[in-house]
Order: structure tokens, then C-alpha cells, then sequence
């Protein structure tokens, strides 16, 4: 402890501004009889997803092997990037159920009741206005970042509409936005496999959806995750939001940026003459796709980490944490691997566990608005008990609220 001195009005007012700008700790409701995007969510959804079961039931006695196979890998992948996007949201976390609400609009509202409809329609005219063998080469490229991300950014408006207190910030579009995106790109990618094993009229089913598999997995990174967590940034400072000022600029340079690369990537065989073309492509996108995401997430997670500042300042000035610890917990990834590393063996072991406590100590303040309640007391003791390097496994029974 730094400080025994009682926490500033200033630092009081300022955190209780903070957990009300952030919506940090609200609950989040789905059943909402008189909201209209319920029911505009819920139609759309139920629909897309009944498309999609048709379509296996159709298909399933004769490729059922390439479709459990397809549905395997990509339940396993698709958790993998669930755990990776929750793994940054450290700040103003969304509830899980607002997380499950997007994954389905991306999985199959956005995908069948919207944008297969939509990228065959644009497909069609393009073929007309400009030929078939032109609208086979770059159809896919012009068609689907126009119909695709706007169907998923719509489920971001409807997010919006369903949960105002909860989207308040380019990040919360920036993590929203790739969990919209993480359900477009499984459920594409299980139906990308289910076509790959009819390709040969079943023959040899399970290799030839596994080779689809692979290449969707190996370059994955770059996919829907990415471009929609990119676009529902820009959305939202397009929109503007109550803890996030509207800035159109911004907001269109992201929302186009995600289209030209979503367009790049599926007009790729236009632009590579061999194989190894194809392949050093692949590598120079990815690069530059992964860069391009790094930055808008430095730039969106900025906001965040000043409202976890202000949440966590009374705590330093009343001595429950260190001004080292808030540092960290406040800091970038730099911040807290130094803060990790720092000390002896011993400390540096008791420092991951004591950072990961604050971050609960944060959610514990934001959940109960800052007020003095069990649950805080308890994060709080959480905080001392491994910070002077009892056993992380000897944990005090949680407090019953």
C-alpha cells in the first residue's frame, strides 16, 4: 500500500462518471416484447438459422462425413478465436449473452436472410452490365465487403438498439464487431466445407472438405473476425455514442477500410500470376491486414483504459492498490509484461495473479457502481492476499451476495 488518505471528491465523481460513460458492470437483456429491433433480430435470426438447418438435412445423408468433419475443425477453431477476442476485452467487458446475441446475427442472419441473397442479386447485375466472364472474376471481390459487412454492421445497429447502455464506445464496436464477424466466417466456412465434399459427387468427401478446411483455417486471421471488428470501430464513430464523440471522418476511413480489404482478399487470384505470387500475396496481406487491426485496436482501447484509470484512482489514494499495480493494469501490453517480469521469481510470480485480481477488482467497482459491498471487499482482499504472496490455490471463499 502507497497511501492511507481517503480518495478525493474529484476521484469519486470521476469514477462514477467513468462506470456510467463506459456501461461497465450493466446486465444485458434480450427479451424486449416492445423493442422493434427484437423482433427485427429475432425474424432475421430464426430465419437465417432455419436456411442453414434446411440445407444440412438436405445434404447430410449424402455428405455427412465432409459436414461433421467441417463442423468438427471449425467448432474448435471458432472457440479458440471466442477465447482470443475475449482475451482482450479487458476493460468495460460485455456480458456473455450480448456476445452469444452477435455471434448468431453474423452466423446466420447476416449470412443467409442477408447477404447470400444480396451477393447473388449484385453478382447478377454485374453480369449484365459488365459481362459473365467479368462478373466471374470480380463479382465475389465487388459484391461481398459491400453486402457482407453492411449486413453485419447492421447487426451492430441492432445491438445498439437493443443494448444503448452496454455500445458506447469504438471498442465496444471494435469487440461486438469481431464476434459478428466470428459468426459469419464459422458458419461460411462450415458451409465452404460441405460444398467442397460434393464437389467429386461425395467421392473421397472427407479429403477433399478437409483441404478447404485448411485453407480457411491457415488464413483465417485475415477474415471476417478482422474486417467487421475494423468496420463496427468505424461504424460507431460514424454514429457517435455517448462516451465516444462523432467523428465522421474516422468512421468512414475504417468502414472503407475494411471493404477494400475484404474486397482484396476475394479478387486475390486476379492479382497473382503463379502459385508463389499467390502464396507471397497471401503473406503480404495478412501482414498488412494484421497491422491495420493492431492500430484501430491502440487507437479504440485508448478510451477505455482512461475510464479503468479513473475506476481504479480512489483505489490508490485509499491504498488498496499500488500505484504500480494501477499503472499496469491501465497500461498497454508493454506496461504489464514489464510489471510482470519485475522483482524476483517469487514476485514475478505473485504479480500475474495480483494483475489479473485488479482487473476483477475493476469489474467488482463497476458491477456495484462504485458503493461499498461485499463483493468489493472481497476483490479487494483478493488483491492483498496475493500480493503478499500466499498460495493463489488458498483462495478465500467468495462472499455470498
Amino acid at each position: 500500500m502507497t497511501t492511507t488518505s481517503a480518495p478525493t471528491p474529484a476521484q469519486t465523481r470521476a469514477r462514477f462518471t467513468a462506470i456510467e460513460e463506459s456501461g461497465w458492470g450493466r446486465s444485458f437483456t434480450f427479451y424486449q416484447p416492445r423493442n422493434l429491433a427484437f423482433w427485427v433480430y429475432l425474424l432475421l435470426t430464426v430465419s437465417g438459422a432455419m436456411l442453414f438447418a434446411t440445407r444440412i438435412q438436405a445434404t447430410y445423408p449424402a455428405y455427412g462425413r465432409a459436414i461433421l468433419v467441417t463442423a468438427v475443425v471449425f467448432t474448435v477453431y471458432g472457440a479458440i478465436f471466442w477465447w482470443f477476442t475475449q482475451h482482450i476485452d479487458r476493460y468495460a467487458r460485455q456480458p456473455m449473452k450480448l456476445l452469444v446475441v452477435a455471434f448468431c446475427w453474423g452466423g446466420f442472419a447476416a449470412t443467409w436472410s442477408m447477404a447470400s441473397y444480396a451477393n447473388d442479386a449484385l453478382i447478377s447485375i454485374y453480369g449484365k452490365l459488365f459481362g459473365h466472364a467479368w462478373a466471374q472474376d470480380w463479382g465475389a471481390g465487388l459484391a461481398a465487403p459491400f453486402t457482407e459487412e453492411t449486413a453485419k454492421g447492421f447487426g451492430l445497429l441492432l445491438l445498439i438498439a437493443l443494448a444503448p447502455r452496454l455500445v458506447r464506445t469504438a471498442f465496444d464496436g471494435f469487440i461486438l464487431g469481431a464476434f459478428l464477424g466470428l459468426g459469419f466466417e464459422i458458419i461460411e466456412d462450415i458451409a465452404y466445407g460441405m460444398n467442397a465434399g460434393a464437389a467429386q459427387f461425395g467421392a473421397n468427401q472427407v479429403q477433399a472438405s478437409l483441404s478447404t478446411v485448411f485453407m480457411r483455417v491457415a488464413t483465417g486471421t485475415t477474415g471476417h473476425v478482422l474486417y467487421t471488428a475494423v468496420f463496427c470501430a468505424g461504424l460507431v464513430y460514424l454514429l457517435g455514442r455517448p462516451a465516444e464523440p462523432r467523428r465522421i471522418g474516422r468512421g468512414l476511413l475504417l468502414m472503407l477500410t475494411a471493404m477494400v480489404l475484404h474486397g482484396f482478399w476475394d479478387s486475390m487470384a486476379n492479382f497473382a500470376s503463379s502459385n508463389a505470387g499467390g502464396l507471397g500475396l497471401i503473406v503480404v496481406v495478412t501482414i498488412i491486414a494484421l497491422s491495420i487491426a493492431v492500430r484501430v485496436f491502440t487507437l479504440t482501447v485508448a478510451r477505455e483504459r482512461r475510464f479503468l484509470d479513473d475506476i481504479l484512482a480512489p483505489e490508490v489514494a485509499a491504498g488498496f492498490l499500488t500505484t504500480a499495480e494501477a499503472d499496469a493494469a491501465c497500461g498497454n501490453a508493454k506496461a504489464r509484461r514489464a510489471f510482470r517480469r519485475s522483482g524476483d521469481r517469487a514476485a514475478r510470480k505473485r504479480h500475474t495473479y495480483v494483475l489479473d485480481a485488479v482487473f476483477d477488482l475493476a469489474d467488482a467497482l463497476a458491477t456495484d457502481h462504485g458503493d461499498e459491498t461485499p463483493r468489493v471487499e472481497f476483490a479487494r482482499a483478493e488483491v492483498a492476499r496475493l500480493r503478499d504472496g500466499r498460495d493463489p490455490s488458498d483462495a478465500l471463499l467468495p462472499v455470498k451476495l
